[in-house]
């Protein structure tokens, strides 16, 4: 999108950790879609976002931002909460803007981001940051897509350590109803977006029942949590 990349991209993780707590793990949410997004594209030799099909190397370090981010997620908030670089700190910093950076640039996108957009249509979304609405269209991608049920453990169980929307309640939208939803999912399924680039065809009711299914473990886990 730029006519060259730039000559250094420097990151002061004494600076950043001196930043928000909620910014720093919207930040993880947005990573999370790394991974997925970039394997869809794999399978469907669908474009990255310079319009060539991603190399073996993006989608390694795709994976590598996926891995990172459960090993270490945790442990960095907990260190970020307290003001603290610590290894897992800068692992994620890492994971956030150079590994979820060149994942999603040469790897691709898909249906996360497409949701993203979608969503942003709904008013009562407007006060939550991109990464948090990006973790709900992760969410609603693994059950478009049918991921296996080991994934969505452990994609629902890291949201639930570092405290990432699980529910449309957390972005806002707890009451959106059915003709909302389809507004969503069509401004996700429009052609100019990068849900063609999930496998499958996917229509519109497809998406709203994948948000639906979506929110309904998230409100599942949550009452289990409070269960116990």
């Amino acid at each position: 999108m730029l006519p060259k990349n730039p000559d250094v991209v420097l990151v002061d993780t004494t600076l950043v950790v001196g930043a928000p707590v909620r910014l720093f793990v919207a930040g993880m949410g947005d990573a999370l879609s790394t991974w997925f997004e970039a394997e869809d594209c794999k399978q469907t030799g669908s474009a990255n976002m310079t319009g060539r099909v991603g190399s073996m190397t993006a989608y390694g370090l795709a994976r590598m931002c996926f891995d990172t981010l459960l090993a270490d997620g945790a442990a960095a908030k907990a260190a970020a909460s307290q003001k603290i670089v610590t290894p897992e700190f800068e692992r994620i910093v890492e994971a956030n803007t150079l590994l979820s950076g060149l994942g999603f640039e040469s790897g691709g996108l898909s249906g996360a981001h497409a949701i993203h957009n979608g969503l942003t249509a709904l008013e009562g979304t407007h006060g939550y940051w991109h990464g948090e609405k990006v973790a709900i269209g992760t969410q609603s991608l693994l059950m478009l897509t049918k991921r296996p049920r080991e994934i969505v453990n452990a994609v629902y169980g890291f949201c639930e350590a570092i405290g990432l929307p699980m529910t449309l309640a957390d972005i806002g939208i707890g009451d959106a109803t059915d003709d909302q939803l389809l507004e969503v999912a069509k401004l996700a399924c429009d052609p100019a977006d990068t849900m063609g680039n999930v496998p499958g065809s996917v229509t519109p009711k497809d998406v709203v029942a994948a948000i639906r299914a979506a929110d309904a473990e998230g409100r599942a886990r949550k009452a289990k949590q409070l269960a116990a």
